[in-house]
């Protein structure tokens, strides 16, 4: 199979990844969530709009309610695979809260895992948690290998080579293995896509995959953001599947997943705890409120599943459904 060539619109994708890592950075500095490992890869972030700042919030706790439903079936017997890395800090986050997954792997282009590895080989905060006794660390330009985390760069749309790079991170087909993507599948071409899911579905044994993006980009709000960002020079080749919840879950059932979910943004963030919510809430006024209901209408959380370990994963949605509480 013949490698897919740099697209166009690789340069504007890989760009995305400095304007989420600056909105992490932002909503962290602000107190939305605790992060101690960020600023080694973002510096003086922007003040991002307090509505950014909260729907970050959302796609982070959103993401991480999800990893520890997993937890609660595999323990640390479980692999990352984190797509579409870019800065997440999410190994060191774990790593902190007493988590030592079996195997922790994040792909990206060889230009977002360079820059990221050239950070975390000066650091040596980073360098620490990585380091296991008697482990060693193996660092080229764009790949590191540790004995339970590595990261490789890869194009997601040349199958072979992903398979290759999962083969040096040393990964177990047989171990339960959770995938996550923040705004990754939707900028790849729906067939390479397909290859993709349907490579991961046959291969391995048991897995769920985490997918956050975009939905109800058929309306006139998703249509602006569609604009916005094709002026920026992404085409979003996979928007598609990002039509409705459904269209979400049709991808993974297409594609041999065995069963899929989906929740738009307004449902998970009403999933998190109101204690929680409530000391977000008090950090900052929000200028439009109006804006982040659209906001999370507008983006969503879907998990699918190999095997039976993780087909019962659900999301607990309050009955409440009538206001966010943003006024």
């Amino acid at each position: 199979m013949e490698p897919p060539s740099f697209h166009p619109c690789d340069e504007a994708v890989i760009s995305t990844n400095d304007d989420a890592s600056n909105c992490k950075r932002s909503a962290v500095k602000m107190g939305y969530w605790k992060d101690d490992y960020i600023v080694h890869f973002v510096r003086n972030p922007d003040r991002k709009a307090p509505e950014i700042n909260r729907g970050y919030y959302a796609r982070v706790k959103g993401i991480e309610m999800c990893i520890e439903k997993f937890f609660k079936k595999t323990g640390d017997k479980c692999q990352i695979v984190n797509l579409g890395c870019g800065f997440d800090t999410l190994y060191w986050r774990l790593r902190e809260a007493g988590h030592m997954v079996t195997n922790f792997v994040e792909l990206d282009f060889p230009n977002v895992t360079s820059r990221k590895c050239y950070q975390i080989k000066r650091n040596k905060i980073l360098l620490e948690k990585i380091h296991v006794e008697d482990g060693e660390v193996r660092l080229s330009p764009t790949d590191l290998h540790s004995t339970n985390y590595h990261i490789v760069g890869v194009d997601l749309r040349n199958i072979e080579e992903v398979a290759q790079k999962l083969q040096q991170s040393e990964i177990d087909y047989s171990v339960p293995t959770i995938f996550l993507a923040e705004c990754v599948l939707v900028y790849i071409e729906p067939q390479n896509c397909n290859n993709l899911l349907k490579w991961f579905a046959a291969n391995f044994k048991t897995a769920a995959f985490v997918n956050y993006e975009q939905v109800n980009m058929n309306d006139r709000f998703g249509e602006v953001m569609l604009t916005n960002l094709r002026q920026r020079g992404c085409s979003l080749a996979g928007v598609d599947s990002c039509i409705s919840l459904d269209a979400q879950i049709s991808r993974f059932l297409q594609c041999n997943w065995h069963g899929a979910r989906a929740w738009d943004m307004v449902q998970i963030y009403h999933s998190i705890p109101a204690s929680e919510r409530a000391r977000t809430e008090r950090i900052e006024m929000l200028d439009e409120a109006e804006l982040l209901v659209q906001l999370f209408q507008h983006y969503c959380i879907s998990i699918a599943w190999i095997g039976d370990l993780f087909q019962d994963i659900e999301i607990t949605v309050e009955k409440q459904l009538s206001s966010l509480n943003i006024d």
